[in-house]
């Protein structure tokens, strides 16, 4: 095999241990032409896969759109897992929706209303519609599916309002491929990839798995349909009402509403809503049952004697406000197939920068950091994972854990990335050596 050495290209000293520093452009590889190659790929990647909620606000909608950027860089499991919760509630509606529908609600609708696409008017703005209210409003022949073209839910009407960009996305595959390819080329030819090229590796199997879930939910739509809501009884709109996840996304001109921070807000499911009222229905029951067992005990006794003897009349349960910092879909979470699926998926983006367990950084410590942090980085995700519904309540006996696993893998998703940068002030000189078949391809970048 021949190897092509960019020594010539050396424009800082090998230090004593025969580490390069920055090394000029060749016909071979340099540091810029290395950098730009997995920057642009994991740029290209990120930006093509994200697929933003609406919002109607130019500014918050680019903004928005950066905060999931942001969030798919520093943890793209978590994207992918979230991809993926998005697709089971779009199922979800296009099963339950199926008869009221006569079985012509598909997944583009069922993305769009879970996605903000659908708002209805009120005295003070808008607030969303949230499929498990427009699922009630269908069941209670509210709503005429039959006139579904009104409410901009035809499917052409949300195709035309989509702004994916073609070009764009045959763009960053032509990119991502040639990476891999020549990702593979090094490997076969025994050739060392920069820590940075192996991280870049490892976003693409969870942004592959992203865009999978996402394959038909419409991406780039900047404005929802604005609707009038059917007329309604006094108990069917205070039904209606409780119904709704968050105020947070509304238009009503609120503080809450208005502020800047809800575009790093995670897209609240209806599952959570559903886990609530059934939470609650079941307090509720049990309340009931101990209720009846008061007044049934009470013929016996005065109600003074019931409560010196510890009879005391039960309390009512009340609703609670939780801070959740995670909740998994039950049909996820509970799935024997999806599951597992899931799980590898969230430890999988550590578990790939193992494959630079070899790899030569400037210090033993460095070295030792990134095999450490990745470890770490998948073990943490894993515990965290293990929790199906993550609330705040310092009585928890397990709090610590469930805050400790994520804020681990937060500290040692920094450490690589930080890592995969900082090795290139002394690198191994072979990650620069080239094959000499590479010099004829053509690059992308």
């Amino acid at each position: 095999m021949e190897v092509g050495h960019p020594n010539d290209n050396i424009t800082m000293p090998t230090d004593r241990n025969g580490l390069v520093g920055w090394v000029a452009e060749s016909p071979g590889r340099g540091t810029v032409s290395l950098l730009t190659s997995c920057l642009v790929t994991t740029a290209l990647c990120t930006w093509v896969v994200i697929h933003p909620r609406i919002d109607g606000r130019w500014k918050r909608q680019v903004l928005h759109k950066f905060a999931l950027w942001s969030k798919t860089i520093l943890a793209p499991e978590l994207i992918a897992v979230e991809a993926a919760q998005e697709f089971v509630q779009a199922q979800t509606i296009v099963k339950r929706a199926s008869k009221t529908t006569n079985g012509e609600l598909c997944l583009l609708q069922a993305f769009y209303i879970g996605m903000f696409g659908i708002r209805y008017h009120t005295s003070l703005g808008t607030k969303i519609l949230w499929p498990n209210q427009f699922l009630w409003l269908l069941d209670q022949g509210l709503l005429d599916w039959s006139n579904h073209g009104a409410w901009g839910l035809s499917p052409a009407t949300i195709s035309d309002k989509g702004n994916a960009d073609a070009t764009v996305k045959v763009f960053a595959l032509l990119q991502i491929g040639w990476f891999v390819v020549q990702s593979i080329m090094r490997t076969a030819h025994k050739l060392p990839l920069a820590p940075l090229e192996s991280m870049t590796l490892s976003y693409i199997p969870l942004f592959a798995m992203a865009y999978a879930y996402w394959w038909i939910k419409p991406k780039d739509i900047e404005t929802p349909s604005e609707i009038e809501l059917p007329y309604m009884s006094q108990s069917q709109r205070a039904h209606f009402d409780s119904m709704a996840i968050s105020d947070v996304f509304d238009r009503e001109g609120t503080k809450q509403q208005e502020s800047l921070w809800n575009i790093w807000t995670l897209t609240p499911r209806m599952f959570e809503q559903e886990a609530a009222e059934k939470a609650f229905e079941q307090e509720e029951d049990k309340y009931n049952e101990r209720k009846q067992e008061f007044y049934d005990h009470i013929h016996a006794c005065s109600d003074s004697q019931c409560e010196e003897n510890g009879h005391q009349r039960p309390l009512p349960p009340l609703r609670r406000w939780e801070t959740t910092l995670a909740h998994w879909d039950p049909s996820l979470y509970h799935s024997r197939i999806l599951w597992p699926i899931a799980c590898i998926a969230g430890i999988s983006f550590p578990a790939l920068h193992l494959t630079s367990w070899h790899s030569i950084f400037p210090t033993l410590v460095e070295t030792w950091l990134w095999r450490i942090s990745a470890i770490v980085s998948m073990v943490a995700m894993l515990v965290f994972m293990q929790f199906e519904k993550v609330v705040f309540r310092w009585r928890d006996p397990l709090m610590l854990i469930k805050i400790l696993s994520p804020a681990l893998y937060l500290i040692t998703r920094i450490i690589m990335l930080v890592g995969a940068f900082a090795a290139f002030r002394a690198a191994d000189p072979k990650i620069y050596d080239t094959y000499v078949m590479s010099s004829f391809w053509v690059h992308l970048v």
